[in-house]
């Protein structure tokens, strides 16, 4: 991939880029493969990405004035960096940059200066649907006294950018390295953005999580339901399930229930809105913590054969790993953006052992992979 950008030293987040892509896919394969030495289990082909325009998603810090907005990074020095042509992004997140900058110019919204801690817009998150180019932008603002305002302006915007599905406001007003606060409030008719992965739905609202790489999504997906129908599990549980993309994938091969346990309420009503569209009946969705979702669940009287986990970066913890591995459940399926503490899991969970595992290069040009691995109970000896 060519990028200006990193040739100049202007940006260099996507730090492996100086190698040939063939050459960052064995590197990342063999890098995970370490982190797993001595535990066994086949390891599959790294799945591949799209070397450019792959990301959905894009998280643009805003600088500069509100006559002449920059978007992009900030330096070490703290100032802005202008990334408007990263070749990560697809054209419509590109193209939605300058109507964006058009509104700022016009309703005169100062970014928020990290030096001087005064401002008032800090951030640009935009999130484009595959299916047919629909955007989602969220502002991410010290103060509510500009919604008035955008409000006014809706239609004026909408009228520049007519991809624009979904538009928010984010209140996050410390001055901290914070992405985003708690209240959000969304100034369109629309609240969720559709994003369909393998012909299934998943509506996506403004604080939903979701993978950053659609195509690879897909085949992340695709492969978690193939070993799930392969152990044909009667009953399973999708924990930190997110907007349900795990749960819904698997539903049709699990013969009883699927149960979906994510904290956040907005993804629950995603997942919720899913399985209602596609008429499922065997899966439920549920806002609980994990921890919170294993005290109510000793009680259960039925344990599930499966359980797929998704955690974030910080993985299970030892609360969790310690119920899995006294449980009854035979199999696990786990995904991982952190090979680290996928492993350092997997230590904890010695009643299980593996069976086979696959790199998802969901973030091509860097050091980070997904894994997906397979677990099962070991035999009794």
């Amino acid at each position: 991939m060519h990028c200006a950008y990193f040739e100049r030293g202007t940006c260099r987040s996507c730090r492996w880029l100086g190698d040939p892509y063939a050459d960052q896919l064995q590197r990342k394969q063999a890098s995970c493969q370490s982190a797993f030495t001595g535990l066994g289990g086949v390891w599959l082909p790294i799945v591949p990405s799209a070397e450019t325009a792959f990301r959905n998603k894009a998280k643009m810090v805003v600088s500069g004035h509100a006559s002449s907005p920059c978007l992009g990074i900030l330096d070490d020095a703290g100032d802005g960096v202008d990334l408007a042509n990263c070749p990560l992004y697809p054209n419509t997140i590109t193209e939605a940059f300058e109507p964006l900058k058009r509104m700022i110019r016009r309703l005169g919204i100062p970014p928020y200066d990290v030096k001087k801690r005064q401002g008032e817009l800090k951030y640009l998150l935009i999130t484009v649907s595959e299916d047919d180019g629909s955007l989602m932008v969220r502002l991410v603002l010290r103060s509510d006294i500009w919604i008035g305002r955008l409000r006014a302006d809706l239609s004026t915007l909408m009228a520049d950018l007519p991809h624009l599905a979904v538009l928010s406001v984010n209140i996050q007003p410390v001055h901290q390295a914070i992405l985003e606060g708690e209240q959000e409030v969304i100034l369109t008719d629309r609240e969720t953005l559709t994003v369909h992965l393998n012909g299934l739905p998943l509506y996506l609202r403004p604080k939903s999580f979701f993978q950053t790489n659609t195509r690879v999504a897909e085949r992340l997906y695709a492969t978690a339901r193939g070993w799930v129908a392969e152990v044909a599990p009667s009953h399973m549980w999708d924990l930190f399930c997110g907007v349900g993309g795990f749960a819904l994938h698997c539903a049709d091969v699990v013969s009883g229930h699927v149960t979906g346990i994510e904290i956040s309420a907005e993804a629950i009503a995603s997942a919720q809105q899913s399985a209602s569209e596609l008429g499922l009946q065997n899966v439920s969705f549920h806002a609980l913590g994990a921890n919170e979702f294993i005290d109510q669940a000793v009680r259960l009287p039925q344990m599930p054969e499966l359980v797929v986990v998704n955690p974030p970066r910080r993985g299970l913890g030892i609360d969790l790993c310690a119920f899995l591995d006294e449980s009854v459940v035979q199999t696990a399926i786990y995904s991982s953006c952190n090979p680290e503490s996928l492993a350092r899991d997997l230590a904890m969970m010695s009643g299980f052992e593996l069976v086979k595992a696959q790199v998802f290069d969901l973030f091509p040009h860097t050091a980070h992979s997904e894994v997906l691995v397979q677990l099962k109970r070991k035999e009794a000896s």
